[in-house]
């Protein structure tokens, strides 16, 4: 529940991660202004090429499968990643990831098979090649290290042959508080609500944000400054977002969140024995998830606000659809969630030992809300996409042991009234809970809009 409130706050800044296979990070950032993202499509907090690390150690899995158009089409939507080699010591971490795409190296060997009419050696030259075409291939190469021991970065350059290079730059620093983040990319990937991507050829931010407090105050605060006219990876249509525009931004945010149990049963911390006498029979089970050992039924919810100021805002500039367009150089806003959360079971057992309900009610900007009801609810062309409240369901089911089935949706509320599909957004996964790490997971997830899937390490997220 609190990764479901935070999202409120976060996603209207450029620094909010969303899970994407387009990437050798696994990640692409949200769009500001646009409608908070399904809370299974937020990515994980540890790194790709780290998570891959991980996986190859404690499973089988040497090679992991995601699913992503790719231009050109030939190239096919599946794909293998692995970790091709690593160094490590206690203050710096280094790793080369590959990617590899058979469809066409399959596609290329049917095709050279059933042209053979003699066998001779040359047919095993020929196919010999295809194996070594470049274009089927992607490498990356990243590196995290310990600044001082409240200060880490990290550096990421990948190669890829249909879209060319990207490099990125991270720095962190943790104060006793806040949070520090520095990011730069070239070019950074941004996905908006609808699942259409979009290239920023430059795009550098800086945020401070507050950690979790008592009083439920949070504020977050960043300067973003984008470069480059953004164009669009897999749309053929529509103009970039305002937002991705060149220009410079500075931005700050409030959310004050409250939480209220209906009930909750509190699980007890197991004592530790210094005796030889424990009775094993009656040791008590440990859950496959700590953060999800209390069953409870519970109400959460946020509200806040948020200003911006674009300090260096170019007019005219043209978008895809070589129409000009505005943005205004100082806006506020509104915006608020409601959540409600129901857990049955501790999930121990088993079998039937975990259920969980999940229904947040999202009201992305209250300006753009009140225009559309004063308005009459009639269709604008220019009508933003967060002016209707927005439905975030999601339900957990215990399958078996530790594997969980997990379904989320996202639901524009006045779809209902004829004005678009009903569900605009869905995500299935399957979570495989690791008793080894504190509220880890490996999480298999689809996006049937995105047409994209991956495989994902995620710790301390429920």
């Amino acid at each position: 529940m609190a990764r479901l409130i935070r999202s409120a706050i976060d996603s209207a800044f450029w620094d909010f991660n969303v899970a994407s296979p387009q990437t050798f990070d696994g990640r692409a950032k949200s769009i500001p202004g646009d409608p908070f993202p399904v809370d299974a499509s937020v990515s994980s907090r540890v790194s790709r090429p780290i998570q891959l690390s991980f996986i190859r150690a404690h499973s089988p899995l040497w090679v992991i499968p995601s699913f992503s158009p790719t231009t050109p089409k030939d190239l096919g939507s599946f794909s293998i990643h692995s970790l091709l080699f690593r160094l490590a010591s206690p203050t710096w971490w280094l790793g080369v990831t590959g990617q590899f795409r058979p469809r066409k190296l399959i596609a290329e060997i049917k095709n050279e098979i059933s042209n053979i009419e003699e066998f001779d050696i040359s047919i095993v030259k020929d196919v010999t090649k295809h194996f070594l075409d470049k274009s089927m291939f992607s490498l990356g190469i990243h590196s995290e290290f310990a600044l001082t021991s409240s200060t880490s970065a990290s550096i990421s350059v990948e190669g890829y042959p249909e879209k060319g290079r990207r490099q990125k730059l991270k720095v962190y620093h943790k104060l006793p508080e806040h949070d520090l983040t520095f990011e730069a990319a070239w070019p950074q990937l941004f996905v908006d609500h609808k699942g259409k991507y979009w290239d920023v050829p430059e795009s550098i931010s800086a945020d401070l944000s507050t950690v979790v407090s008592e009083s439920g105050i949070r504020y977050h605060i960043g300067i973003h400054k984008n470069g480059g006219n953004p164009h669009a990876v897999n749309a053929t249509d529509g103009s970039p977002p305002l937002n991705l525009l060149p220009g410079v931004c500075a931005k700050a945010a409030v959310t004050y969140e409250m939480s209220r149990d209906f009930w909750r049963e509190k699980t007890e911390p197991e004592e530790e024995e210094d005796n030889f006498d424990w009775d094993w029979n009656n040791r008590k089970p440990t859950p496959y998830d700590s953060r999800l050992a209390e069953p409870h039924a519970a109400i959460s919810g946020s509200m806040g606000g948020s200003c911006a100021s674009w300090i260096w805002n170019p007019k005219n500039v043209v978008g895809t659809d070589s129409r000009e367009v505005e943005r205004s150089r100082f806006n506020a806003d509104l915006f608020g969630s409601v959540c409600y959360s129901y857990q049955q079971g501790k999930f121990t057992k088993q079998f039937q030992d975990f259920t969980r309900v999940d229904a947040r009610l999202d009201i992305p900007s209250a300006s753009a809300l009140a225009k559309k009801v004063f308005s009459g609810f009639k269709k604008d062309v220019n009508e933003q996409a967060a002016a209707s409240p927005r439905l975030n369901l999601s339900f957990q089911q215990q399958i078996a042991g530790p594997f969980v089935f997990r379904a989320d949706s996202r639901v524009a509320l006045l779809s209902m009234f004829g004005r678009g599909g009903l569900i605009e957004d869905f995500i299935c996964s399957l979570n495989y809970s690791l008793k080894s790490l504190p509220s880890g997971k490996i999480v298999a997830w689809f996006s049937p809009k995105r047409k994209e899937g991956m495989v994902e390490l995620r710790l301390l997220e429920f």
